[in-house]
């Protein structure tokens, strides 16, 4: 049970976390990061971005005093020189706040390697799934007091940058455009400035708490530590050994499964999934599932047994990704598998009375 799991996490069950991408991580960090980076940026490149809009201007202009040339040039070709200057003015930005997201999401999970992170998972594109977690309860509250905070600190900082300078504000009216955009420049860089610096403070305040929910959801109970010590123990062969034959008698089962099952659900050819419907249960249950190889031992043995074999492959899919062995279906899939299982039953029924 969740509340048995006690002890800290060993440093072999960490890294086995680590290799499938379960890692403390906040998205606010690379986002403080990020902000941060910019804000620096436009302070060393802001005077190089002015003259290049400048001159981009200065060309657009200097074309519609011959609309001739426009024409010959095209309307296409005026955004692309338009284009062109903006792009050349931001790409020292843009480039500052790459290095900064990778050098910030690198502080936060190191630099080795993920594989686990990268490998496709249908849990994670499931919007039924990404609904639930977005409105637990826990998660609201903890998103709710973070934006929150951030709402307070930006008004805050505005208001204190602002309101001392009201009357300076009063006293540039009619000032010609030239002389207050550097004052209304400078003004923004210093809230945006303050702003980032709040915002990194409320970032370090979500990373600690993605850290302590990461460690909590490794803890382990005391059994687990006992298991894992006395495989440490063990030669590596010992245990490839033991990894295997823990393997095929699984499969073994399995398969032995695969005849007592309702109906096999296939993609046709790469996914094939076994449910079983016990009357009094709550929801049918996966009793066998494969790919490729596995998948076609599946069907032939479904075949043998007489077991009917339905292609239907989002269902497929999606029971071999987010259904384990010898688990219910998800509620979400209820439906879906409901109206798989009358046609089956309504198939079955024809058979008999036509026999």
């Amino acid at each position: 049970m969740a509340n048995d799991k006690t002890e800290k996490a060993t440093p072999k069950k960490k890294e086995d976390a680590r290799k499938k991408g379960q890692v403390a991580r906040s998205q606010d960090v690379n986002g403080a990061a990020i902000l941060l980076a910019s804000i620096l940026a436009l302070n060393a490149f802001g005077p190089k971005i002015m003259e290049q809009c400048k001159l981009a201007m200065v060309q657009v202009i200097d074309l519609m005093k011959t609309p001739q040339v426009v024409d010959q040039k095209g309307i296409g070709e005026l955004f692309m020189l338009v284009g062109q200057h903006i792009m050349l003015a931001a790409l020292p930005v843009m480039a500052i706040c790459l290095v900064a997201g990778f050098l910030s999401s690198a502080a936060q999970v190191g630099l080795k390697p993920m594989p686990g992170a990268m490998k496709p998972e249908f849990k994670k594109i499931n919007p039924v799934s990404g609904f639930k977690n977005l409105f637990n309860p826990q998660h609201f509250a903890v998103e709710t007091v973070k934006n929150i905070m951030k709402t307070v600190a930006v008004g805050a900082i505005a208001a204190m940058a602002v309101f001392p300078k009201l009357d300076e504000f009063a006293a540039l009216v009619g000032t010609p455009p030239q002389d207050i955009v550097p004052e209304i420049a400078s003004l923004v860089m210093t809230i945006a400035t303050r702003a980032a610096m709040a915002y990194l403070f409320i970032a370090a305040l979500d990373f600690a708490w993605q850290k302590h929910k990461h460690e909590k959801s490794l803890k382990m109970d005391k059994e687990e530590l006992k298991q894992e010590f006395k495989q440490q123990e063990l030669p590596a062969e010992i245990k490839s050994q033991q990894r295997r034959r823990a393997m095929e008698m699984s499969r073994s089962r399995m398969m032995d499964s695969v005849p007592t099952a309702d109906v096999i659900v296939t993609n046709p050819t790469h996914f094939a999934v076994a449910l079983k419907y016990e009357s009094g249960s709550s929801a049918p249950i996966v009793v066998a599932k494969g790919v490729d190889n596995l998948a076609h031992k599946i069907r032939e043995a479904a075949k043998d047994a007489g077991v009917m074999i339905v292609p239907d492959p989002p269902l497929a899919r999606t029971l071999y990704a987010n259904v384990e062995i010898g688990r219910q279906i998800p509620e979400d899939l209820f439906h879906a598998v409901a109206q798989l299982l009358a046609y089956v039953y309504r198939v079955a029924g024809l058979r008999s009375a036509a026999a």
